[in-house]
């Protein structure tokens, strides 16, 4: 009897790619392409199934193309890249990496607040220019992360573990989210308190963003919410990309409005705004939250497992529907 097809849309650790070798027959990519929509429908021919990552967009179109797919492993929490409704009506079983990266999610979140509100990369690159020839009082001063407020938008796994961080600083947290959590999750959280939207974009001194991204999410920080934001405070998204407006957050940061953001996503990734790149008060980093090697192979392993139960067995482990 013939293994399952399948297609490995990126690049895989190799024992992972291994270890899917013995229940499939795989089509891999470990040169790394990205594969144009037409290039991503011409793999698939054949293919049951089906590991991607967010560059990999499974839409109506494809579902059509491929009508011998019966799931795809997304390798990652988020899943704004697969169109869940389409594959529901299509049959096609989809699932995510949730609870894997959480931890990991979570520290690189609090390590780029802090460096944004510390001026850590403007004062590397000060350094390194050669423009440091003597000590003044208020060299690269920025703002206290200890005794201040945080906002979280989006209090999920990921923000709660943010929330948690918190404690060791002795900040107050206040969040929004879709829905309250619990007076246990709360409490758990570093006795995170809810509030409005309007109200964590005018209070906090940091804000962090970890909402998924959705057509609702689109530019949910725009130009109306960084207005209300206090000019020395700091915006941080380690979320997804288009949750904030990019080009309304460069006006506000070129025209010093906020005090710095911090930015591991960006709207049209890998490409962003060549405008960031003039402003000294912005940290960047290319779409890196989960890129610790232990939580990377985490990530692949989990795809492997959902794709393995998915085919095998019609269940996924993390099912999306």
């Amino acid at each position: 009897m013939s293994k399952p097809a399948i297609l490995i849309a990126r690049a895989i650790f190799p024992d992972v790619l291994h270890r899917l070798e013995q229940y499939f027959e795989v089509e891999s990519n470990q040169g790394d392409e990205i594969f144009s929509p037409e290039e991503l429908i011409r793999r698939l021919q054949g293919k049951e199934g089906a590991i991607v990552t967010g560059s990999s967009r499974i839409n109506a179109s494809v579902l059509a193309a491929c009508p011998q797919l019966k799931m795809v492993a997304n390798m990652a929490v988020g899943y704004d890249n697969l169109d869940v409704p389409a594959m529901q009506a299509a049959g096609v079983l989809a699932s995510n990496t949730p609870d894997v990266l959480t931890e990991t999610t979570a520290d690189f979140g609090w390590a780029l607040m802090m460096a944004t509100a510390r001026r850590i990369t403007e004062a590397e690159h000060f350094l390194r220019a050669g423009k440091w020839n003597k000590w003044h009082y208020d060299l690269m001063s920025g703002a206290d992360i200890h005794g201040s407020t945080l906002g979280i938008l989006g209090m999920g796994r990921i923000g709660q573990a943010i929330a948690r961080r918190a404690q060791g600083f002795g900040m107050e947290v206040m969040y929004h989210n879709r829905s309250r959590l619990s007076t246990e999750q709360e409490a758990q959280a570093n006795q995170a308190r809810y509030v409005s939207k309007q109200a964590l974009f005018e209070e906090a001194d940091h804000i962090i963003l970890v909402l998924p991204y959705s057509a609702a999410s689109h530019h949910a920080v725009g130009a109306e919410e960084l207005a209300m934001m206090k000019p020395t405070a700091t915006l941080t998204n380690i979320a997804r990309g288009g949750i904030v407006d990019d080009q309304a957050l460069i006006a506000a940061l070129r025209e010093r409005r906020i005090a710095a953001a911090g930015l591991d996503v960006f709207e049209n990734e890998p490409a962003f705004a060549p405008a960031f790149l003039k402003l000294d008060n912005v940290v960047l980093t290319p779409h890196i939250a989960s890129a610790s090697v232990k939580t990377r192979r985490a990530m692949a392993n989990c795809a492997a497992d959902n794709l393995i139960a998915g085919l095998l067995t019609g269940q996924a482990k993390n099912p999306l529907w």
